[in-house]
């Protein structure tokens, strides 16, 4: 019977140790689920190993088929772009090697919930029923992947009831506009969640840019994590068995 797929888990990458390291914790949580799997950590850019270099060391190891999972929150360049050259590339070098780019993670529901776990612990035993919360991404060049990323903070005031407000790190609205709103709509205390997998710049940055209110922790590596990775996986096992039956 022929091997599971590797799983390469793909992260953006950053030149702040703590985002690495945040990562490398996300990935163990991964492979812990399913010890039994291959699985490996690149980065598109700024930390090692990138893509190439783990595509060239499973290839080199004699592997087959290797899904590659993008642990991005949004669709955007690096999803769409960016990681689909940089596997073509490999795909020229490496004949014997399918490569088979699996779904971003994505505004998924469970993340959302991960979301929500972060805010209630950085509010502690504080009250909950009148809270703010600017939800703070990266932001895009595109508006229809920013318009994608507003909906997590659709979601969150759904399941929640709280007031939510969109924000975003690179782009507007800024995390001033964010919490102006959710102060003149009657929120009586407010709180930035970073739409964030890892720490870095630009959680900094939003930090010092509202360093008033309280900031929740980054997503990391939250159990709901584990799960959407490997049903993105699974997704695009099944997805290539069907195209090859």
């Amino acid at each position: 019977m022929a091997a599971e797929p590797t799983l390469i888990a793909v992260a953006h990458g950053s030149r702040d140790p703590r985002s690495a390291a945040t990562v490398s914790a996300c990935v163990e949580l991964i492979r812990a689920v399913r010890p039994d799997l291959d699985v490996r950590l690149a980065f598109l850019d700024l930390s090692a190993p990138s893509v190439e270099q783990v595509v060239d060391v499973v290839a080199a190891q004699g592997a087959t088929h290797a899904v590659v999972v993008p642990l991005l929150l949004g669709s955007a360049f690096h999803a769409r772009v960016d990681l689909p050259g940089i596997l073509a590339a490999a795909a020229a070098r490496h004949p014997r090697l399918r490569l088979t780019q699996a779904d971003v993670l994505g505004a998924d529901p469970r993340l959302v919930s991960a979301l929500r776990d972060r805010v209630r612990a950085a509010c502690g035993s504080h009250a909950l029923g009148s809270l703010g919360v600017a939800v703070a991404a990266v932001g895009s060049s595109s508006p229809e992947a920013n318009a994608r990323t507003a909906r997590v903070a659709r979601l969150l005031a759904a399941e929640t009831g709280w007031r939510t407000e969109i924000c975003f790190a690179t782009t507007e609205p800024s995390v001033g506009h964010a919490l102006s709103r959710l102060r003149d709509s009657g929120a009586a205390r407010m709180l930035v969640a970073p739409w964030f997998l890892a720490p870095g710049l630009l959680t900094d940055r939003l930090a010092a840019q509202a360093s008033a209110v309280v900031h929740a922790e980054v997503l990391g590596a939250h159990p709901a994590l584990a799960d959407i990775v490997w049903d993105r996986y699974d997704a695009a096992v099944n997805d290539t068995l069907v195209l090859s039956a």
